[in-house]
């Protein structure tokens, strides 16, 4: 729920899901986390005070963030990793193919990064997962895939290793947190016999071993928000391209920062 500007980072990756031709979300969500439900739900005591004082254009904006979608809520009752949390959505995906996204990684992009793996999803009918190039130094905190290019972004994957050392990686290209998913995965997560978290990657190297797997490079930058860095980095970016204080805080950056430092 950190904002960049004026949007918490949910608010994007939910933009992203509907600019995709997705218009039914599940949230997993955790203890403590009621703020998602409410702040994309209505708020009547906030409209009603917008309204009293004619404040038409705000209330209008908070309406519309209630019908970008239609969202559904489940609790995961203990953190038990990914894989865990996909499952608990199993009975309302039933047998389809779903989206899956993190809410760490946003990505700034003419089309959206979702669109671009459903495009591919809908010619090869596989698992389609995220890939971004990665400075070596950052691979151990990802998966990291070895693959095969066939087309332009395009990749077969043939393994992914979770978090390896930066000399060991088989790739610079790392695994973010954008996936299309068969149903299969559903029965792939519940034969992993494993202590402590679930996670997805162990599920996918079982799918690799009946069927294949494609890894899409996106076309954009992408943010990890989950990071210091990452965030501030967003927030600096989004606020240049924002319609109402991009020129201002070009303006800031290229003259009023030097002199500030002066």
């Amino acid at each position: 729920m950190l904002p960049i500007i004026d949007k918490p980072v949910v608010h994007f990756i939910v933009e992203e899901v509907v600019n995709s031709g997705i218009k039914d979300i599940i949230f997993i969500t955790g203890r403590h986390k009621r703020a998602i439900e409410d702040y994309f739900d209505y708020s009547p005591e906030l409209e009603l005070a917008l309204l009293r004082k004619n404040k038409r254009k705000i209330l209008n904006k908070i309406r519309s963030i209630a019908n970008l979608a239609n969202f559904i809520y489940i609790r995961q009752k203990e953190n038990k990793g990914s894989g865990d949390a996909i499952l608990q959505a199993e009975k309302l995906v039933k047998n389809e193919p779903f989206a899956v996204l993190f809410g760490d990684d946003i990505v700034l992009s003419k089309k959206p990064a979702l669109l671009q793996l459903i495009e591919k999803f809908e010619k090869y009918e596989e698992c389609i997962i995220a890939l971004c190039k990665m400075p070596k130094k950052d691979l151990k905190n990802y998966g990291v895939v070895k693959g095969i290019k066939i087309d332009k972004n395009l990749y077969e994957i043939k393994d992914i290793v979770e978090k390896p050392k930066p000399s060991k990686a088989p790739s610079n290209l790392a695994v973010i947190g954008k996936y299309i998913l068969i149903p299969e995965i559903f029965d792939e997560l519940k034969k992993i016999n494993k202590k402590g978290e679930l996670e997805l990657t162990d599920a996918l190297r079982n799918i690799l071993k009946k069927r294949k797997i494609y890894g899409v490079e996106i076309e954009g930058k992408r943010y990890d928000c989950g990071s210091k860095i990452g965030f501030v980095k967003a927030i600096i970016d989004f606020s240049l391209n924002h319609p109402e204080i991009g020129k201002e805080i070009r303006k800031y950056i290229t003259k009023g920062r030097t002199k500030s430092s002066a």
